[in-house]
């Protein structure tokens, strides 16, 4: 991101979200010059905060709140309120995770918030959007995209981390409406709904099956192992498999059937093993090949 593209410039946020996704998105509108605020739970005696990211990822915590100005508050109380209020009375967009009943215990549902607070905007994150108080995390909202394979965890969290995406997205219209219409507005996130666009290509386009292109059909697109690791090879298109075949030698590039033959990847398998991860890292530098090197 260039350091003068900064559209929320002094774009006031508040969140009241714990856990991955508000924290994430937060940290992303600073990024994009916005001034940040957390409100957080009262933390128990001896500990910094209350939000369970801390524990479970300090490291985490830390880089996601790296210029947030920190409050804590118990918004159960009257003192609490009355801080919330006065943070919201000089705030342009609230961001919430809490579940919709929650919401309306603690009065920052959006007709309460509207009603005293016009010009405030609401990004609400909520794990599904068709059942706004079901329990569930990353884990969960994932399963319900297909994208949670036999007893394997999912590689990282696919669901927080595009609600953030999303939640900064919203963050953005809720800006240009209140330029255009000169009051606030409110835009819901759900984290299963923002892991089902990522899993568009598996779910609804079959694009990653077995027997599709992109799902190891198309030999040119897969991951081989080379002499002292992996490659993940993305050779899809002619011109990059086309110099991949002139530097293998021996496979004719022009037959539109090449790629999709196994005896071709048998080919393409013999000779990456006999490379070292080296060796393939400085052909794909000189040759423009769209390939990477993993460790075994």
């Amino acid at each position: 991101m260039a350091p003068s593209f900064r559209p929320l410039d002094g774009i006031r946020i508040l969140s009241l979200a714990l856990n991955l996704p508000g924290p994430a998105a937060l940290q992303r509108c600073a990024d994009l010059g916005a001034v940040c605020s957390k409100l957080e739970p009262l933390a128990a005696p001896g500990q910094r905060s209350s939000d369970p990211m801390l524990a479970y990822t300090p490291q985490g915590y830390e880089d996601l709140h790296q210029g947030i100005r920190i409050l804590q508050a118990n918004l159960k109380t009257a003192e609490g309120q009355a801080l919330l209020h006065e943070e919201l009375a000089r705030t342009d967009v609230l961001l919430t995770s809490f579940r919709k009943s929650a919401m309306l215990k603690l009065g920052v549902d959006w007709n309460t918030l509207h009603a005293r607070h016009p010009q405030l905007s609401l990004v609400a994150i909520y794990g599904n959007l068709d059942d706004p108080d079901e329990a569930g995390h990353d884990l969960t909202y994932q399963a319900q995209n297909d994208l949670v394979n036999g007893l394997h965890m999912p590689p990282t969290l696919f669901a927080d981390m595009s609600g953030a995406l999303m939640a900064t997205e919203a963050v953005l219209g809720c800006c240009l409406h209140r330029q255009e219409h000169g009051c606030g507005t409110l835009r819901e996130v759900g984290l299963s709904q923002a892991v089902s666009f990522l899993a568009i290509p598996r779910t609804r386009y079959a694009m990653l099956g077995a027997d599709t292109p992109l799902g190891g059909q198309h030999v040119g697109y897969r991951v081989y192992a080379c002499q002292d690791g992996r490659v993940a090879l993305a050779a899809l298109e002619p011109v990059f498999y086309q110099r991949l075949c002139q530097l293998i030698g021996g496979l004719d590039a022009s037959d539109p059937g090449l790629m999709l033959r196994p005896e071709t990847g048998h080919i393409i398998g013999q000779w990456l093993a006999g490379k070292t991860r080296a060796e393939l890292g400085e052909l794909a530098r000189q040759h423009d090949l769209p390939l990477e090197t993993l460790p075994a």
